[in-house]
């Protein structure tokens, strides 16, 4: 199961090819002065919106985000697959980028997106996406009427758990890969910004409560990283969904940990549904054709 965990995650990004989907860029300039992009697809004789967010290190160009997004435009939905600051191809202007419980974002999306057109939508996403999602609609803001639920892939549910599963031995093959495009992003943003970012001593970064220490505890204002876990993680927030969330994780995900599978919590509340495929690995479902 080990061995099929890692060959269903890593292959399909490498070699599946996804769909072209024809995307309409949009730029919002956000409260505090940055900007993010959002990329469309139009029905324009549909009531339903769709909206889609990316995992850690993706964009709306990932393979996984343009083939849910093709599927469901097929089916009639409009679409939004909106990129987290600096995932667009352009490096944002202020000096934070995003976190998993950071869902101010997600927030200033929806009310953008959510035009007098619209009588419903969805949230949809993999990963770190969907642990925004997740977050978004427990965290006790008051919901759209129009927001219908979550569905999601490959949720983080408890983020300490999941950091403490990509701490082993076997699974830094996906630390290296995360950081490797994390890194990659503080580089450009301090050349571009210089005097923004500190990256001084950013090559003995090697796990990710390192690049937590250095970066996301100072940017966001945690004191340490025990208190980052505690308010980023979404798996809190599961008790006060007022829409259903439906929850995939495979049991063969080499990134998500024992307490990524909460069966109980999902027994006790009839908003969240949790499935658990034997196999699947990280963000790597395959839909209906």
């Amino acid at each position: 199961m080990l061995l099929n965990a890692h060959l269903e995650t890593i292959i399909p990004s490498l070699f599946h090819r996804a769909p072209m989907v024809n995307y309409q860029r949009q730029r919002i300039e956000l409260k505090d002065g940055d900007f993010i992009d959002l990329d469309w697809l139009l029905k324009n004789n549909y009531d339903g919106l769709l909206i889609i967010t990316h995992g850690l290190v993706g964009n709306s160009e990932r393979y996984y985000v343009r083939r849910t997004a093709k599927y469901f435009h097929d089916l009639g939905w409009d679409i939004l697959a909106w990129n987290c600051r600096s995932c667009s191809g352009e490096i944002n202007r202020l000096s934070k980028f995003y976190h998993h419980g950071d869902t101010n974002d997600l927030n200033e999306v929806i009310l953008e997106a959510l035009s007098d057109k619209y009588s419903k939508a969805v949230l949809f996403g993999y990963s770190m996406g969907e642990s925004l999602s997740i977050k978004y609609l427990g965290e006790g803001r008051t919901l759209d009427p129009r927001i219908k639920g979550a569905v999601t892939y490959s949720v983080p549910l408890n983020l300490k758990d999941s950091g403490a599963q990509l701490n082993k031995r076997v699974n830094r093959f996906y630390t290296h890969l995360f950081l490797k495009k994390l890194i990659k992003k503080v580089r450009i943003k301090a050349k571009h910004y210089p005097g923004i970012l500190d990256i001084e001593g950013i090559d003995q970064i090697k796990t990710f409560d390192d690049f937590h220490h250095k970066y996301t505890l100072p940017l966001y204002g945690f004191p340490t990283i025990d208190i980052f876990y505690e308010k980023a993680t979404c798996d809190q927030f599961l008790p006060y969904l007022s829409v259903p969330v439906f929850v995939g994780n495979a049991l063969n995900d080499p990134i998500l940990g024992t307490k990524c599978y909460p069966k109980e919590v999902a027994k006790q509340n009839e908003l969240f549904y949790l499935q658990i495929p034997l196999k699947g690995g990280h963000v790597r479902f395959q839909l209906p054709k």
